[in-house]
């Protein structure tokens, strides 16, 4: 099974883009289903019918035959009413039974992003229990996506923070729960199971996004195997009238955007691109058309290249070490290092991941980094002869 991410800076047509994909894969005889978490709910306007919480296969022929293609809308405010509810009186009465008081217990059971948990939890349930050969997830805009795709790792530090030693004495809650997380970390870390497709259209304050957003995806460990670019300006041979020069302005300032694009090697490989259209893409005959322009006769599956992972690779010098950690860096970004125990700890412009050492560097101490084309070099000094 594949799963495929779409997400980007809200308004760039991330929703649209995701639906036409699906669609593509299920034309190639492919068992889809697209789901939206994207507050906004805006998948069932893309296919032009309503959607529900649960699947239900979506009549692109219009003439009410089977045709491989699912879609559903992820409903996470009733999924945290519902579910987290029971969770969280599970561990508010054993916490109260553990010695805590009950305004304690309460505090405790507060859990940071749960309607963002929770969808991402009820995406994987949807994609393990059918039998769907992809699954494409319309996310919402970029910083809730982020912070939606973090929460596996973030809410593993809560629990052992918050709960500390007490984890023994709420185990069968508190087990359940982190075994949910480790399953959605896995998940989400596995490049052969899920890729993101990272959508941005051709201004710089997009794309600025996206370089970060590349670099937060990197340090979480998430593949992107593939940059869209929407809503580019037609070309010059459609242009007619008064509208003219406004319309060669416009796309020579989108042209420069993509060149510099094509310059840093912003993301795996050479960026799709979807020209815009006079009205917006809405229906089974719209979307395949977009899928067309999109991916040709290529596997849409295919991205647009080798997926963009991080790497950490060891090089032993004179003076001790230097790790290599291949992420994505703007120019001026804002990097920290510090070292947590037996991990590294990296910050990159507010975005944070603790990077496990391996055994040979965990002896060593941080004495400098730089940045170059392939990310980040870390110098570290200590014994080469170590374990």
């Amino acid at each position: 099974m594949r799963i495929l991410l779409f997400t980007g800076k809200g308004g760039v047509g991330k929703t649209t883009l995701a639906a036409a994909t699906a669609l593509a894969l299920a034309g190639r005889g492919r068992k889809t289903l697209v789901v939206s978490t994207d507050p906004a709910h805006s998948l069932g306007d893309a296919f032009g019918s309503p959607l529900g919480t649960e699947p239900s296969e979506v009549d692109v022929r219009g003439d009410g035959t089977a045709a491989g293609l699912w879609a559903a809308q992820v409903d996470s405010r009733s999924l945290a009413d519902r579910t987290w509810y029971e969770l969280r009186g599970e561990l508010r009465a054993v916490l109260s039974g553990a010695g805590l008081d009950l305004l304690d217990a309460e505090e405790l059971t507060v859990l940071p992003g749960v309607d963002e948990l929770l969808a991402l939890g009820e995406v994987r349930r949807l994609a393990t229990q059918g039998p769907w050969d992809t699954v494409v997830v319309d996310c919402g805009p970029t910083a809730e996506t982020l912070r939606l795709l973090a929460l596996p790792e973030a809410v593993s530090g809560y629990l052992t923070r918050g709960y500390g030693g007490r984890r023994r004495r709420i185990a069968d809650s508190v087990r359940r729960l982190g075994a949910h997380l480790d399953a959605l970390r896995e998940l989400l870390t596995d490049p052969g199971v899920t890729t993101v497709r990272l959508v941005l259209t051709p201004e710089r304050v997009v794309v600025a996004e996206a370089r970060r957003t590349l670099t937060s995806l990197a340090l979480r460990g998430i593949a992107v195997d593939g940059l869209i670019v929407n809503r580019l300006m037609p070309a010059p041979g459609f242009w007619r009238g008064s509208a003219a020069n406004w319309l060669r302005t416009r796309r020579a300032q989108q042209d420069a955007v993509l060149g510099e694009l094509v310059t840093v090697g912003l993301g795996p490989g050479e960026p799709a691109r979807v020209e815009h259209r006079a009205s917006e893409p809405v229906g089974p005959a719209a979307l395949r058309q977009l899928a067309r322009e999109l991916y040709g006769s290529r596997d849409p599956l295919s991205g647009n290249g080798k997926p963009v992972t991080p790497l950490l690779r060891v090089q032993a010098v004179d003076d001790g070490f230097r790790l290599r950690v291949a992420i994505p860096l703007e120019h001026g970004s804002t990097v920290d290092l510090a070292r947590v125990d037996d991990d590294l700890a990296i910050t990159v412009d507010g975005f944070r991941r603790l990077v496990a050492l391996p055994e040979t560097l965990r002896p060593c101490r941080i004495t400098g980094a730089e940045s170059d084309a392939d990310g980040l070099v870390v110098s570290l000094a200590g014994d080469r002869g170590h374990g």
